[in-house]
């Protein structure tokens, strides 16, 4: 038994920090994937709806609701959100490398091979803020309509519903 202990001991001095580095990777490949957006981040080719798509998505899944009936979305946008791209740069430089003579820098977008061809890779992303929202629907008169609504909206756009307006659609 003793000398199996020493064999073991043996591989575990060997291997250890081989073991620790596949053990850490493994843990952050498990690690949920987190980022700067609510609700996670984006896959490759997918993109965030710009605010006409989104009015647009909100005006379907919103006519679904129990009473609501005809309705049109209007979005106020505070700020359009922004996507930064991976860039790969190369630096020429002439003379010495303490104080060049001349230099010139060339970046290409960085692409990858996804389902739909290639595609650039998004090194960050922030999604646009919205200021207000206006909902126009035929059971707009109706309180738990206008609840329905607004709390639908807010959980969609990240408006606090003080910031969403329902109103009755004219007859």
């Amino acid at each position: 038994m003793k000398l199996k202990a020493e064999g073991v001991r043996k591989i575990w001095d060997r291997y250890k920090y081989a073991a620790l580095v596949a053990l850490i990777g493994a843990g952050l490949l498990l690690w949920p994937g987190g980022g700067d957006s609510p609700g996670g981040g984006l896959s490759i080719g997918q993109r965030e709806p710009e605010p006409p798509d989104l009015q647009t998505q909100l005006e379907e899944i919103l006519s679904t609701i129990s009473g609501v009936g005809q309705v049109r979305v209007l979005l106020t946008v505070d700020s359009d959100g922004e996507r930064q791209l991976a860039q790969d740069t190369e630096l020429e430089y002439s003379g010495a490398t303490a104080a060049p003579e001349d230099y010139s820098r060339r970046s290409e977008t960085v692409l990858v091979k996804g389902g739909s061809g290639t595609e650039p890779v998004t090194v960050r992303q922030t999604y646009p803020t919205y200021r207000g929202a206006l909902v126009v629907c035929q059971g707009g008169d109706r309180a738990e309509v206008r609840l329905a609504v607004t709390e639908a909206v807010a959980a969609l756009t990240g408006l606090t519903t003080d910031r969403v307006t329902v109103a009755k659609w004219q007859s």
